[in-house]
């Protein structure tokens, strides 16, 4: 059984027990969060595609830990005009384990 959610403007193939990195969350570490855009649910009954959304289904997940990914360089260039510019960039990102899938 899986499904795919939507969260922080991304899609998500999940099923019971996986982990995943989502865009940052305001929930706290050790707490449940309700992710509650489902687009789509593989079952034994069969698949459920929704119309944006598949009505009455959610994904339930607990909060592993907030943190920050490792960080980024970006730097902008222009030849032969003294113009250079470097700065770092680390996002923020929530781990979540996925508990249950209700249809």
């Amino acid at each position: 059984m899986y499904a795919v959610i939507e969260t922080g403007g991304k899609q998500y193939r999940v099923a019971e027990g996986d982990t995943i990195f989502v865009e940052k969350l305001p929930v706290k570490p050790g707490q449940e969060v309700v992710f509650d855009r489902v687009l789509l649910v593989s079952s034994p009954e069969g698949l459920k595609i929704g119309q944006p959304t598949v009505t009455g289904a959610s994904v339930v997940g607990k909060v592993v830990k907030q943190g920050r990914a490792r960080k980024i360089i970006v730097f902008k260039y222009k030849p032969k005009k003294n113009y250079r510019r470097k700065r770092g960039h680390r996002q923020p990102y929530t781990q979540v384990v996925i508990e249950q899938i209700r249809t």
